[in-house]
């Protein structure tokens, strides 16, 4: 199955930068814990760095996100996805 994600890169607020991957998906099984851990590591796998990482969905027409508490925090402020590569799974 192919996953779209974006793997992109900001500045932290400690002067340092975050690279983090966010994928466009949502666990059928309700269990997104594993599902987010699943495609974080596939990400790390085919040589992408994150340090951080959320999933990205449409529920009730809304855009949701979940995964590391500080990402969702920052996504949620007003990020739209742009998906910068595929990832097969």
């Amino acid at each position: 199955m192919n996953i779209n994600l974006a793997h992109l890169r900001v500045q932290a607020t400690n002067g340092g930068w975050i690279d983090f991957a966010v994928f466009d998906a949502k666990s059928t099984t309700g269990n997104n814990s594993a599902l987010l851990a699943q495609l974080t590591n596939s990400a790390r796998q085919s040589g992408l760095k994150v340090d951080q990482s959320a999933l990205a969905f449409q529920s009730s027409g809304r855009l949701q996100f979940v995964g590391d508490k500080n990402l969702v925090s920052y996504l949620a402020k007003s990020w739209r996805p742009h998906w910068t590569h595929t990832i097969n799974v």
